[in-house]
């Protein structure tokens, strides 16, 4: 599918990980005049080499951007909150009429917060969060849920569609997050499920590998079994999404529903599973699928 392109759009790029640096690439391949940060050399200077600006500071990258449009892919809230309202951040040097994708998966009463406090400076926040992992970067054809005013929304949509295949607007600031971990809540879950079914078939002297294809098809089918079964069965656990950062979203996740006054046992089953992969096995820089080493050993 052809892209849309970015010809005259000033776009500025923070955090240039597994999926930022694609998605800056992508946008950049696109047209747009696109500037990064990040706080490492090394994926700057890739940035740079293919052609894209790299700002020194933060405030230099808002300055740089002025009204257009600046996306973060950042790991945390609290980090999210320092790279732009911190001494030095992005908020310093924005204009009025920029706008902040935030890629990332942050937590919804903040993102809510950091959007109210934008619009004090008549700037937009667009809370994005993504699924598709690493290979959906690479690919751009992520799938994005998104939050944000109307106007907003509508905004960032070209930018978006460059990055993503499909892209839902789910209301207002905070909405996106929302559905993320309603995403990731899933995920978590189904990766568990996966582990489980594929070392009991082992255990009980069947091939997981046949297994996995026989299963895919049926009713149990997902990208969870195709994708991550597979990593399972071969044991490549090289992180494309990392352990540590699942855990993360699994503790947001556990967050939103003690606010909502709900009980979910099952999702409490989960981070215990993931707070003993990650914490107490030290497991937290390997791919989210390595949660098979918990059963499988």
């Amino acid at each position: 599918m052809m892209k849309q392109r970015l010809d005259v759009q000033s776009v500025g790029f923070v955090g240039l990980g597994n999926m930022g640096a694609p998605m800056a690439r992508h946008l950049h391949e696109a047209g747009a005049v696109v500037t990064v940060w990040n706080r490492g050399d090394g994926p700057a200077e890739r940035a740079v080499a293919l052609g894209m600006r790299r700002a020194g500071s933060l405030r230099e990258l808002g300055q740089a951007v002025g009204p257009g449009i600046i996306g973060m892919n950042l790991t945390r809230t609290e980090v999210v909150e320092t790279v732009v309202f911190g001494a030095g951040g992005l908020a310093e040097g924005l204009v009025p009429g920029a706008l902040l994708i935030d890629f990332g998966t942050t937590g919804v009463p903040e993102t809510r917060e950091f959007a109210r406090r934008l619009a004090d400076q008549g700037c937009g926040w667009v809370d994005a969060p993504v699924s598709g992992g690493q290979v959906g970067a690479e690919a751009g054809n992520l799938t994005i849920m998104a939050g944000g005013t109307e106007a907003d929304f509508a905004r960032a949509l070209p930018v978006l569609r460059v990055v993503g295949e499909k892209v839902t607007h789910l209301g207002p600031a905070g909405s996106g997050q929302v559905t993320k971990l309603a995403n990731q809540l899933i995920v978590a879950q189904t990766i568990d499920a996966v582990a489980q079914a594929l070392v009991m078939a082992e255990r009980a002297g069947v091939d997981p590998a046949k297994v996995r294809e026989a299963l895919r098809g049926g009713f149990a089918e997902s990208r969870i079994l195709d994708l991550h079964g597979d990593r399972m069965v071969r044991r490549d656990f090289a992180p494309g999404g990392r352990s540590e950062l699942q855990l993360k979203d699994v503790r947001l996740m556990c967050d939103l529903v003690d606010d909502l006054g709900l009980d979910f046992p099952t999702l409490r089953n989960s981070l215990a599973r993931w707070v003993e992969f990650v914490e107490e096995r030290g497991h937290g820089d390997l791919d989210h699928s390595g949660l098979w080493r918990l059963y499988g050993g």
